[in-house]
């Protein structure tokens, strides 16, 4: 089977519309300025409408239809335009439906499938709608303009409104290039960073941009700017089939997600780690093409974060094209370009072998696919599912208030020095014990806890942290996960709240800093709902990481790859601040020019470093996240001003 032609873009999106009237020509004119912003993430053309109350712009990265898929696109009579990110992987089903109701296409593209669903079904096209997509369309007659994301929130959507025009764009930096910008920072999430490392949507870090949640629509009429969900996971622990009847109906349900990503004009491949799930997503790719699949794969010296040999072995069970490169880092050359791309402080280090990969990857293919997801839906973190189960038992066995209180204060107490033996390391677990589940996941997923970021905010006293906005917002989704498992309602709340604040865009930006389209099988919405409806007992027996997909594995994957251990796809910033760039890190973030010198307790910054150059303790992850928020702040926060 050869890649089949289907008609649509990856590219950027911006615009403005005038919340309760015209539009000033100043705003409409800055459209050109704008799109050009993001014109990284389409490198192959500019489009831009505008009239009186709107302008919209598009960047485009031609994928395929390339003659006629320029955008916006507009309806029959021109009384609707649209701009689009994205793939709508069901668009020829739904085109045919639309036909046979009567509309009729010009083009070949999703893109104006989805402006015809829109007439015909109104804000209900977008429950139509399977696919990873941010779109705004502007309706001329009803003088209103409607917005929405994909589900779990693959394609970014920003939005703000100044001196009441309401401006999107799929980065931040386009709409700093309006002359209405006001880039007031809102510092209320600094403590949800530092624990983090990222912004919870719909927050930013400036005050009046906020980000369109995924699985919601955006409606402007009337004066009024609107919100509301779609699309939510409902069902839990439902399916009661044995594993084995659920390995058929995932074999073929993945079959099925990963064909319908292999349509593309241009050269398709895979991002290939050592893991499982980009293994298997590999796996169906070579069962579904005739040609050989482009893999790419990074790594770097230090072992722990290098799986170039586990990647080789996948790639020659299926014999892809398969292409390495074995990293060594130089931070002067990607630091900055790297920080600028996210448009506010964003600390998780894995950002930098993604930004290899994919570099590496659009050298040989514009559109890859990738892994991600399988975590999340499939149970695949156990080193914080598992203790986390554990504690939930364990819970039920302390007495009531005088027993949590007990619990916290030997969390609070106990011994944390490195040289204690692993399993004597209690005291996380003990303070775990003297509170409730919700937070107990809170502290799990912060990677500075409450406590430590509270030193470096000079806070006094011990902090929980339970009294920040960071907190509300990740409990938040945990508590209404209506199933009982502790388990599962870790990876709703993950997939809530660390998959689309972080994952996704980690590759997002990475990806089309280079001009590359990811495509993410395992986030289609039917493998994330199949994988909530299977109970944790048989999605994770005896608490076994991706039970079921390691199932599909057996007979798919080199026995050598089954068996590894998980490897994050990070990289050795702890080293490279203890050692090589340590007198960077310190000229920057202590020196007498540093912008976090305001913002956190350079004293307390000094101990972490001193302990983390003396091995004494692991301090990368906090170093890290000042070193990111230093550089934002005196790059993009000084532009944007």
């Amino acid at each position: 089977m050869k890649a089949a032609a289907v008609t649509t873009d990856m590219c950027g999106i911006c615009g403005v519309f005038g919340v309760s009237g015209d539009l000033e020509p100043e705003v409409r004119t800055a459209l050109p300025d704008m799109a050009a912003a993001i014109s990284h993430r389409g490198p192959d053309g500019q489009g831009v409408f505008s009239d009186h109350r709107a302008a919209l712009g598009h960047r485009r990265l031609a994928i395929i239809d390339v003659a006629r898929g320029h955008q916006p696109i507009a309806n029959e009579d021109q009384s609707r335009w649209i701009v689009f990110n994205g793939e709508i992987y069901n668009h020829k089903s739904l085109r045919a439906d639309l036909e046979s109701r009567g509309h009729r296409f010009r083009t070949n593209s999703d893109t104006e499938a989805i402006l015809h669903a829109y007439e015909e079904f109104g804000q209900a096209c977008v429950d139509r709608l399977e696919g990873m997509f941010a779109f705004a369309i502007y309706d001329l007659r009803q003088g209103e303009l409607l917005a929405a994301r994909d589900r779990l929130g693959k394609k970014p959507f920003y939005y703000a409104t100044f001196k009441g025009a309401f401006h999107f764009a799929s980065e931040i930096k386009a709409m700093a290039r309006s002359p209405l910008w006001d880039g007031q920072l809102d510092w209320e999430g600094l403590e949800g960073y530092l624990a983090l490392g990222y912004f919870i949507a719909p927050r930013t870090i400036y005050r009046h941009v906020r980000v369109l949640e995924p699985g919601h629509v955006l409606r402007i009429a009337n004066g009024r700017v609107e919100t509301r969900p779609y699309w939510d996971v409902t069902r839990f622990d439902d399916d009661s089939r044995n594993a084995a009847a659920l390995e058929v109906e995932l074999d073929a349900l993945l079959k099925t997600v990963v064909r319908e990503r292999l349509e593309s004009e241009v050269p398709l491949g895979a991002f290939l780690s050592g893991g499982l799930d980009s293994g298997l997503v590999v796996s169906y790719m070579s069962e579904a093409l005739s040609d050989p699949v482009n893999t790419t794969t990074v790594g770097f010296g230090d072992p722990e974060h290098n799986e170039l040999d586990a990647a080789g072995l996948t790639a020659e069970r299926f014999g892809t094209h398969h292409h390495t490169e074995l990293v060594t880092p130089t931070l002067d050359e990607v630091f900055d370009p790297i920080v600028q791309a996210f448009d506010q402080p964003f600390a998780d280090s894995s950002a930098i072998p993604t930004y290899y990969v994919s570099a590496m990857a659009r050298r040989h293919v514009t559109v890859a696919l990738s892994g991600d997801g399988g975590d999340e839906v499939f149970g695949g973190y156990d080193f914080r599912y598992v203790p986390h189960a554990l504690e939930a038992q364990a819970r039920r066995l302390v007495p009531g208030a005088p027993g949590r209180a007990m619990m916290k204060w030997l969390g609070r107490h106990w011994p944390t020095s490195r040289s204690l033996p692993r399993p004597l390391r209690l005291g996380h677990v003990l303070s775990n014990l003297g509170t409730d589940a919700a937070a107990a996941y809170y502290s799990d997923l912060c990677f500075a806890k409450p406590h430590q970021v509270g030193r470096l905010l000079g806070l006094p006293g011990r902090r929980d942290g339970h009294d920040s906005a960071v907190f509300a917002a990740v409990t938040d989704p945990y508590r209404r996960c209506t199933s009982a498992s502790a388990v599962q309602r870790a990876q709703y709340a993950d997939l809530k709240v660390y998959l689309p604040n972080d994952v996704l865009v980690k590759v997002d930006r990475m990806s089309m800093l280079h001009g590359l389209e990811i495509r993410c099988p395992l986030l289609d919405r039917r493998v994330v709902e199949f994988g909530f409806r299977v109970p944790t007992a048989t999605k994770m027996p005896r608490m076994e990481a991706k039970h079921l997909l390691r199932r599909l594995a057996r007979s798919r994957l080199p026995s050598q790859v089954q068996s590894l251990p998980k490897h994050g796809f990070t990289a050795p910033v702890g080293a490279w601040i203890a050692g090589p760039y340590a007198q960077a890190f310190t000229e920057d973030s202590l020196g007498s020019r540093s912008f976090v010198a305001s913002l956190v307790d350079q004293a307390a910054v000094r101990r972490l470093l001193a302990e983390h150059q003396a091995g004494a303790a692991d301090h990368s992850y906090s170093l890290w996240a000042i070193w990111m928020l230093e550089r934002w702040g005196r790059s993009q926060n000084e532009r944007y001003r």
